[in-house]
């Protein structure tokens, strides 16, 4: 499938495949420690996220688990300003959302949320999407609700698992 390694976008954000070479533009992107509040750890050196992005450029070691991973660049300033990610498995996808502390409150989670959701369902024909949001962390809450997915009562690691079943 070509679907990770082709651009991708919607009216403000390119999403591009997540490459090694991102790396050190997005270690700016996630520098603000107030960042790791909720997504936690602290922020990467430029080397570590090198690292750690060539990885999941790789690909996941399970042949039955598709790690697909996005850098969001702005199409009117150039500047990669977050990511998205999901890993689909058995009908299942499970999505994120980051972005920079400067570019927040822009509504560019939510555009990128959005298509995500979108993409994964149709890409992959998932019968299910999963985010998990910290509870006091209202925007990406938000975000998730935008995208369709709906809070349940189940905790994972002190998160709400947000949750969508598309109808097909």
């Amino acid at each position: 499938m070509s679907h990770a390694t082709e651009p991708s976008g919607t009216a403000r954000l390119e999403l591009l495949p997540l490459r090694p070479g991102h790396a050190a533009e997005m270690a700016g992107v996630l520098s603000d420690p107030a960042l790791h509040t909720f997504i936690g750890g602290t922020p990467d050196t430029p080397e570590a996220l090198r690292a750690r992005y060539e990885r999941l450029a790789a690909g996941s070691p399970d042949p039955g688990v598709l790690w697909r991973n996005w850098v969001l660049r702005d199409r009117t300033t150039g500047s990669l300003v977050g990511t998205v990610q999901a890993t689909v498995s058995g009908g299942t996808a499970e999505v994120a959302w980051v972005v920079g502390t400067p570019w927040q409150g822009r509504g560019y989670a939510t555009e990128a949320a959005g298509w995500l959701v979108a993409h994964v369902i149709e890409a992959y024909g998932v019968h299910t999407v999963i985010a998990h949001v910290h509870p006091v962390h209202h925007a990406s809450a938000a975000v998730a609700a935008a995208a369709g997915l709906t809070a349940t009562d189940e905790l994972q690691d002190g998160e709400i698992r947000w949750e969508l079943t598309p109808h097909r």
